[in-house]
């Protein structure tokens, strides 16, 4: 199905085998086949693996790409050159050499670029993450801010995939597939080995999100058992941009993710040169707006896994590397329960996210562009406050969250730290404060 957004088109519906022609070169698709021996229009043809070749067929991913000059046809790669301001760090292949920090952990909102030109790519930096690259198991967690377009240059992960989640500005993405455009309150998945621009707009700048980058495994929907075939985040509402191309020749510059570095190639034209496309691997965005909140109606919370959005499994039946939570606004009706979220000791790490808002466990320091992360087994849940609300409030129906999107990066691996973060004068060092006014109130004559 199309789905038209401003002047962009969509094809909706995730994990689907789709197909997409540039209108300004029709039947550019080879019929019955896929590698012809001359393509239509004098295109290469060209596939993109997402999985082994001998992957089962119900996760296999692959789409072939047909364009005006193969993707192999650049120089040499040789490192990116970058600076490293305040010991900030752009990437990193292995999470192993890190000093482990168990402390319930808060920032305030990360800056801004302070300086003009800053695009995607020059405002990435790594603040957590687990495993590593080489044997493709793990994630990392980056933040981003900018406020320049990527000017003739392109960027792809060759380690993994990257869940973006604007928080300020929207994102105008070219992909090698087309066109997507990704504002606050949406996010999208560029997968593996796909080559994407991030343009910003002017009235908009400076821009600021989260990334989640998953290694060696793909985002799938979850699974919904007892709920049923219909439910949380809806397949028809996942957009995977339709074919654009432009004919550029001009010194375009190409980065690459690999093994936890960054390198640059000089080729002599644009990467978005894809006149046509088929295939069951591509980039997708999705509007939180449209998931479908479940909750208990009687009494005591279900588990925040109901609010998964995606999951990127391990192979371990039903654990994560990591899984996409959100907290939407919602109807809460419970009777003889504290609302809240429940206090908590976790045998996952929770990364967490404010888009905008306030989050209802803790309205005052958790800000729009700011994170928290509670690491595997520490303990947090609800501040002093928000726990004698929740404690004497009236249990009437009300609306939760109204106006607030938060989200989580939860994850079956114990998070590292990268230092730089942890010297960050928007560390929140009074965070625990929130929970010492806590008191006792045991009463051994009071049932």
């Amino acid at each position: 199905m199309e789905i038209k957004e401003g002047d962009l088109k969509y094809l909706s519906g995730f994990g689907s085998e789709l197909s997409s022609e540039d209108p300004r070169c029709p039947d550019a698709l080879p019929k019955g086949q896929n590698n012809p021996q001359r393509c239509p229009y004098g295109l290469y043809a060209e596939q993109l693996s997402g999985t082994a070749f001998t992957a089962p067929r119900e996760f296999n991913k692959r789409s072939w790409l047909y364009r005006i000059r193969p993707s192999v046809l650049h120089k040499p790669f040789e490192p990116f050159p970058y600076e490293e301001n305040n010991g900030e760090v752009k990437v990193v292949p292995s999470f192993s050499n890190f000093p482990p920090e168990p402390n319930q952990m808060r920032w305030l909102p990360f800056p801004f670029p302070q300086t003009p030109g800053v695009d995607f790519v020059d405002g990435l930096k790594t603040i957590c993450g687990a495993g590593e690259v080489h044997s493709r198991n793990g994630l990392a967690v980056y933040i981003y801010t900018c406020n320049y377009s990527m000017t003739n240059k392109a960027f792809y992960s060759a380690d993994g995939d990257f869940l973006i989640v604007p928080q300020q500005g929207s994102l105008n993405i070219r992909t090698e597939f087309g066109k997507m455009m990704v504002a606050p309150g949406e996010i999208c998945v560029i997968q593996q080995g796909m080559r994407f621009s991030v343009d910003v707009s002017e009235t908009e700048t400076p821009t600021r999100g989260y990334i989640l980058e998953v290694f060696g495994t793909h985002f799938i929907l979850p699974y919904l058992g007892p709920i049923g075939a219909n439910g949380l985040a809806n397949p028809r509402d996942f957009l995977h941009p339709t074919a654009f191309f432009e004919d550029l020749t001009t010194t375009f510059t190409i980065v690459s993710k690999f093994q936890g570095h960054l390198f640059q190639a000089k080729q002599n034209h644009s990467p978005f040169d894809v006149v046509a496309w088929h295939g069951n691997y591509l980039p997708y965005k999705y509007n939180l707006d449209h998931f479908m909140t479940i909750n208990s109606v009687s009494f005591d919370h279900v588990d925040p896994s109901i609010f998964t959005v995606l999951t990127a499994p391990s192979v371990k039946p039903g654990v994560a590397i990591a899984d996409f939570v959100i907290f939407p606004p919602r109807w809460s009706v419970t009777e003889n329960t504290f609302r809240p979220p429940y206090y908590h000791r976790n045998c996952m790490s929770e990364f967490m996210g404010l888009i905008k808002g306030t989050y209802e466990a803790k309205e005052e320091g958790f800000a729009p562009g700011g994170a928290t992360l509670h690491q595997m087994m520490t303990p947090h849940g609800p501040d002093e406050s928000c726990f004698e609300g929740g404690t004497s409030a009236k249990l009437a129906p009300i609306r939760v969250a109204d106006g607030t999107m938060a989200f989580m990066f939860e994850s079956s691996l114990s998070l590292a730290i990268v230092p730089w973060v942890l010297k960050s004068p928007n560390l929140d060092k009074k965070y625990y404060q929130c929970w010492q006014g806590l008191k006792a109130h045991f009463n051994p004559n009071k049932p």
